[in-house]
């Protein structure tokens, strides 16, 4: 992906809000390019050449013995590992790691079929929202920290997901699979038909596998400035809004080494009508790596990957929240 593509992402940071991140968005509709390996043999002429600059960082090799006994920066190690640690949670319906410091998962896994969401043996209204006793205190997002914040303890994993099981859907449930999302007009609506636009695949796929996490998006400031800007809430103030939410999606035809028809998508945090298209927010998944930091799809071989949206209709089924919930109890968020 090139510095100026990256760049147009930036630009629709979470200031700029839903219109201006998928007017970027809608310039990705290709397919992406089919990757050739071709050898080519040409002969140069020679060019005056200047030495190479020396190697760096020098190999400890090239250090005396006398050098190495000066210092040990790893002597720090006595005194504890400073991280970063990343709080691995493997439960039973979702793994996720926990960004210390953000209070925010980097990333939250899921795997759903059509058996797995076809059992029915939970109710929402029997789990409750708990915080990740696993975490270290200091480093733990709290209950108090979303109180009155105006925003919702948004899921990364829906329990909509994890009907199977009242312990797998009480699993969905704990801090570790939460951030803070914009309410009405996201969480409880476009947000909430995207999360369904993933069940529905299982129509199409016998296995579907889902990545959701958080994004903080540069945008351009007055001054031509590129800078990262998101609020905090909690008491003291410690968790990290997300100015955007990305979906990784891998559509597996079930079948050893077969098919995966994969799909990244990133959200604006942010009021986005029910009317815009859900491709307008399709990227390639190289732009959510590099955003996130974060590796998805390194393992799965060209030749085995096809475009989620040229597969299947990526495309909305609009429903009214309130209807939605009666099927889950009265907990919003």
């Amino acid at each position: 992906m090139s510095k100026a593509t990256f760049a147009i992402i930036a630009a629709a940071g979470a200031a700029t809000g839903a219109a201006a991140t998928a007017a970027f968005f809608s310039t990705k509709k290709e397919a992406p390019p089919t990757i050739t390996t071709t050898t080519t043999t040409t002969t140069a002429t020679p060019t005056p050449r200047s030495a190479p600059p020396p190697a760096f960082p020098t190999t400890p090799t090239s250090y005396t013995a006398a050098q190495k006994a000066l210092v040990d920066p790893n002597g720090i190690f006595q005194y504890g590992f400073p991280g970063p640690v990343a709080d691995l949670r493997p439960a039973a319906s979702l793994t996720s790691s926990y960004d210390r410091r953000t209070r925010n998962p980097a990333w939250v896994a899921e795997h759903i079929t059509p058996q797995s969401l076809a059992a029915n043996n939970a109710d929402r209204k029997h789990s409750v929202f708990v915080e990740d006793v696993s975490v270290p205190e200091m480093f733990r997002a709290k209950l108090k920290d979303y109180f009155r914040s105006g925003y919702d303890r948004g899921h990364q994993v829906p329990a909509a997901d994890a009907k199977w099981s009242q312990e797998a859907m009480d699993d969905t449930f704990a801090l570790t699979n939460m951030c803070p999302q914009v309410g009405n007009g996201f969480n409880r609506d476009y947000w909430a038909h995207f999360e369904d636009f993933c069940r529905r695949l299982t129509k199409t796929y016998p296995s579907v596998r889902v990545v959701t996490g958080p994004l903080y998006l540069p945008k351009k400031e007055a001054d031509g400035k590129w800078r990262v800007s998101y609020e905090v809430i909690g008491t003291p103030p410690n968790v990290a809004v997300p100015t955007h939410f990305y979906k990784v999606i891998f559509a597996e035809d079930g079948k050893p080494g077969g098919k995966v028809a994969l799909g990244a998508f990133v959200l604006p945090n942010a009021v986005i009508s029910n009317s815009k298209p859900l491709v307008d927010f399709e990227v390639p998944v190289e732009v959510v790596e590099r955003a996130s930091g974060l590796e998805f799809a390194n393992k799965l071989e060209p030749a085995r990957r096809k475009r989620l949206c040229q597969d299947v209709q990526c495309s909305l089924l609009i429903k009214e929240y309130a209807q939605r919930q009666k099927s889950f109890g009265n907990n919003q968020d």
